[in-house]
């Protein structure tokens, strides 16, 4: 599964940890999907979509 919302294309985001010492190590943010249930053109299909895009109705759950 690629980790993408399907509605607003949101994905992973890249960047470094650092240490008091100022060490880096990459890490990268993941987004916070949900596979859920959705309403499109009168017919449900699965979709994965970030919770951003449920909260704000850009969505409507079957």
């Amino acid at each position: 599964m690629a980790r993408r919302c399907e509605v607003c294309n949101k994905g992973v985001m890249f960047g470094h940890n650092v240490s008091h010492a100022h060490n880096t190590t990459n890490r990268r943010w993941l987004p916070n999907l949900q596979r859920i249930r959705v309403v499109e053109n009168g017919v449900v299909r699965r979709r994965t979509v970030c919770t951003r895009c449920i909260r704000t109705g850009k969505v409507r759950k079957a």
